[in-house]
């Protein structure tokens, strides 16, 4: 009947409850300390704006989470170990050679004080 009137009730009924929800807010940032945690969470976020990867993100599934994070780590640990198993197969190739031309070499000069010394008696 009177629509000012519910109109003028409805503003105020809802300036209050904005009032109320803003003070329930703030006391709750004062409680839990949230200004810190939300300046701290800002400044994540800024630093992974420049991040290319994306950030990790848990599925519910820990086999699944366990693996997303562990297999591209162990794949890259095992290309590592891999590169150094060739590296030192390759290293222990070139001394195994190192040691056969000098036992060729010692067998050679062995047989040249033999014929030496053969040649002096």
């Amino acid at each position: 009947m009177q629509p000012q009137l519910t109109k003028s009730i409805y503003d105020q009924f809802i300036s209050q409850l904005q009032t109320s929800i803003k003070e329930e807010i703030q006391e709750v940032k004062n409680e839990g300390n949230l200004e810190r945690l939300f300046s701290s969470l800002d400044k994540i976020v800024e630093e992974a704006k420049d991040r290319e990867e994306p950030a990790w993100r848990p599925s519910g599934i820990p086999e699944q989470d366990f693996r997303s994070t562990m297999v591209p780590y162990l794949l890259k640990h095992r290309s590592h170990l891999r590169r150094v198993l060739r590296e030192k197969e390759e290293e222990n190739r070139k001394v195994a050679e190192s040691v056969l031309m000098g036992r060729d070499r010692i067998a050679e000069l062995q047989q040249l004080i033999q014929a030496r010394q053969q040649a002096w008696q």
